[in-house]
């Protein structure tokens, strides 16, 4: 998560289309983990998708801003 947040941060400070393609690897690469550990028991399912919700409202808003 820390490393999605990062490419966010980045991705708005200076948004070019290469910054945005990062970004969304950074979340498919987030989701895929959370995905993976709700399914071996690490994180309840609830737990899970409020990550996901993080993560999705963080690139929403700065997606919006950069705009």
């Amino acid at each position: 998560m820390k490393k999605c947040f990062q490419a966010v941060e980045s991705y708005s400070s200076e948004p070019s289309e290469e910054k945005k393609q990062n970004t969304n690897e950074a979340l498919a690469i987030a989701y895929s983990k959370i995905d993976k550990a709700v399914k071996r028991g690490v994180y309840h399912r609830n737990n899970g998708a409020r990550k996901k919700a993080r993560l999705a409202k963080a690139l929403k808003v700065m997606d919006n801003q950069a705009s």
